[in-house]
């Protein structure tokens, strides 16, 4: 039987009785150096845990009675820990975990505020592009650190991707002697140090949305998001694009919804432009990834600059469609803004590539394109979903309201139909 134990920052004084005994007991001690480092005095045999996961595998397989092998572990080993790994890979009957209060919980109670409402995100040696846009979204989040992504790093990113101002607290070696905890603002965060050991915790501030300023008019001035934009189905203006040519939000919101976005998906948006449904996408498929394939120079710098601003997870590829297409990973959803003139060979690119269960949105604003489109997809049994958007927007007329209607637009969603004949959930 392998023990995995949980440690606080003040080590063994606040191991509970029974997994006190485990590591009294134990004639193999496995752990990093600072764990291990506790127990300097302990007779065990000792398995140092660095890149080896594979060679501490070996040796707990290897351990029989009489020998007592416990592995020492940060807080909750089975929250971003060791212990389910130990448990696949040994079995889970092999496997007692002896859990401590974690970092994420400790700093909520510090707080005195609730936290299984919270977004927790690990950002221990992991990428930060792709935890941003699930940061943006939640009106509170925690940040597991590491020595790259720091308090100041992972701030600086939140506030480039257009991050609001709100209440931040930096909890430094939680429940040791040395705890210290930094209540401030998200934007005093950058360019401060603290030690290895900390969580982030960001909270809504007073309720507001948490993307773009905190002040509406600062915002309106300098060409930024408003404060209210939020997540979905912005105003064009809050994007950079070029004269006007970008998927209007009403638009947007359709072609999103009936892409059916789950988190982890892997979506494709072919012929990007500047890039409004990808961002969105990215903020519906949290967790996956979405690619933005745009050919045209111009468009392709508003691009960028939408993605860095909105989305810094966001695939960005430069190039003609379908052989910019032939690198990526087999889609959940492929959507179509524009085809370049190349639509068969983008459906078929498309219909061949996507994954059980996926969906195609097209839209177009010529019957031609529809009509060309649904007669590829139905002669090749394909189910299709076709919606026509005639918006009319409220506008000034001496004073008074007017309805200015905007160019129709058909919303074309295909998949491919189900044994039973039905559509894909």
């Amino acid at each position: 039987m392998v023990h995995v134990v949980g440690l606080g920052d003040d080590g063994p004084a606040g191991l509970a009785p029974r997994a006190r005994r485990q590591v009294q007991a134990a004639t193999l001690l496995c752990g990093g150096e600072r764990h291990l480092a506790f127990f300097a005095e302990h007779p065990a045999e000792r398995f140092v845990l660095r890149a080896n996961l594979d060679a501490l595998v070996e040796r707990l397989a290897a351990a029989e009675p009489p020998e007592r092998p416990v592995v020492l572990a940060s807080g909750d080993p089975c929250f971003y820990g060791i212990a389910p790994l130990l448990a696949r890979r040994l079995g889970p009957g092999r496997v007692v975990v002896e859990p401590h209060v974690g970092s994420v919980p400790l700093a909520f109670a510090r707080l005195g505020e609730s936290w299984h409402d919270a977004v927790v995100l690990s950002a221990h040696g992991r990428p930060l592009a792709p935890l941003l846009p699930r940061a943006l979204a939640a009106p509170k989040v925690a940040f597991l650190t590491d020595e790259r992504n720091t308090p100041a790093a992972i701030a600086a990113g939140l506030l480039a991707a257009g991050a609001a101002e709100r209440p931040a607290h930096v909890f430094e070696h939680l429940g040791g002697a040395a705890e210290r905890h930094t209540a401030c603002t998200l934007s005093d965060l950058p360019g401060r140090a603290f030690a290895p050991l900390n969580v982030l915790v960001l909270l809504a501030a007073g309720g507001t949305l948490l993307v773009g300023s905190a002040d509406p008019t600062a915002g309106a001035a300098r060409g930024d998001v408003p404060a209210d934009a939020g997540m979905f189905g912005r105003p064009e203006s809050a994007y950079a694009h070029r004269d006007g040519q970008i998927t209007k939000a009403e638009v947007r919101a359709v072609s999103l919804s009936k892409l059916r976005l789950r988190p982890g998906a892997v979506v494709w948006d072919v012929g990007a432009g500047c890039g409004s449904v990808s961002v969105e996408a990215a903020a519906l498929a949290v967790g996956g990834q979405v690619y933005a394939v745009e050919r045209d120079p111009a468009q392709f710098a508003h691009l960028q600059a939408n993605a860095a601003r909105f989305a810094p997870g966001l695939a960005i590829v430069a190039g003609e469609a379908p052989e910019a297409l032939d690198a990526l990973p087999d889609p959940d959803a492929v959507f179509l803004g524009g085809t370049g003139g190349r639509l068969e060979a983008l459906l078929a690119c498309a219909t061949a590539r996507l994954r059980p269960g996926g969906r195609l949105v097209a839209n177009f604003a010529t019957l031609e394109h529809l009509q060309a489109a649904l007669g590829w997809l139905r002669a090749r049994g394909w189910a299709c979903e076709l919606v026509q958007l005639g918006v009319a927007r409220g506008g000034d007329l001496a004073g008074l309201t007017h309805l200015v209607a905007q160019n129709p637009v058909f919303v074309l969603a295909a998949w491919r139909p189900a044994p039973d004949g039905g559509a894909p959930a």
